[in-house]
């Protein structure tokens, strides 16, 4: 009987050697395309293309990123994007939740055509629809602004899909009977009910959509066109306009626009955790 229990702990230690091996190396991976921006940040234009490659710091971060502040209004657009991403994210945030809640825990006419049809709008490319949603932007007014920008990224499909599996699977339907008979309206149970359940799912989703409208390009160098409007990824864009392109410099504008992403991730993640561990059905 012990010598079979070693051999299985045995198997086991072996096993889970081959798992962290594998998620060591796999986490290796991922983060070395950000150590390598972090390096060629710190290096002149020519180590970009150096045979072999360059994979140590060097000592120009402060010069390269002070040629991007020369170049562009660095910091002004941080603060656009960090504006329209935090905008963007908390109304993605309610309305995909209480979309979520009334296709999850209501019944009404037509619910699963009408979520059907929201999921299939996940894969139509958002190209296409990018010179009608132009036109229309251009109609209402709101070329040139942060609010034309954030409009279109408020329905999220994604969203209001993970938003419905959670609430579905999250939310005793017991839970909710127990507080319309206390005379709770249907606000008042998301609000109060619902809201802290899902915590987790709206750091996940929070995280996701932070992240999504920060790195997205096309539509807002579409419609921002005024420098004093222009979101951290279109500042950045008009750092490659010149005719001797100087990788150090972008590649420092990008790295340090990078950094806010990190940190917003992080701090989701702590919330993300601390949900999970505090529970919220009393």
């Amino acid at each position: 009987m012990s010598k079979q229990h070693n051999q299985r702990r045995k198997k086991f230690s072996i096993g889970r050697i081959f798992v962290y091996l594998f998620l060591t190396l796999a986490s290796l991976v991922s983060l070395f395309p950000f150590y390598w921006m972090f390096v060629m940040a710190t290096r002149p234009s020519a180590a970009y293309n150096s045979i072999p490659p360059t994979l140590t710091p060097g000592n120009m971060m402060v010069e390269n990123f002070k040629k991007v502040l020369n170049q562009i209004d660095f910091f002004g657009g941080m603060w656009n994007s960090f504006i329209l991403c935090a905008v963007v994210t908390i109304v993605v945030l309610f309305i995909s939740s209480l979309a979520g809640f009334a296709f999850a825990k209501f019944k009404f006419p037509g619910k699963n055509a009408l979520f059907v049809a929201i999921l299939v709008t996940m894969i139509i490319p958002p190209q296409l629809g990018l010179i009608p949603q132009y036109f229309l932007i251009s109609n209402a007014g709101l070329l040139d602004t942060l609010p034309g920008v954030m409009i279109l990224f408020f329905l999220n499909p994604l969203g209001i899909f993970l938003m419905r599996q959670y609430i579905a699977e999250g939310v005793p339907d017991e839970l909710i009977e127990a507080a319309k008979l206390d005379g709770c309206s249907n606000f008042k149970i998301y609000w109060r009910i619902v809201l802290p359940i899902i915590l987790p799912a709206f750091a996940t989703l929070g995280i996701i959509v932070f992240t999504a409208v920060w790195g997205e390009f096309l539509w807002q160098f579409t419609i921002l066109r005024d420098p004093e409007m222009y979101t951290i990824q279109v500042a950045l864009a008009q750092l490659s306009n010149t005719n001797n392109i100087d990788f150090g410099m972008i590649l420092s504008g990008v790295f340090w626009a990078t950094v806010p992403l990190l940190v917003i991730f992080l701090l989701f993640n702590r919330l993300f955790i601390s949900s999970i561990t505090e529970g919220s059905v009393k």
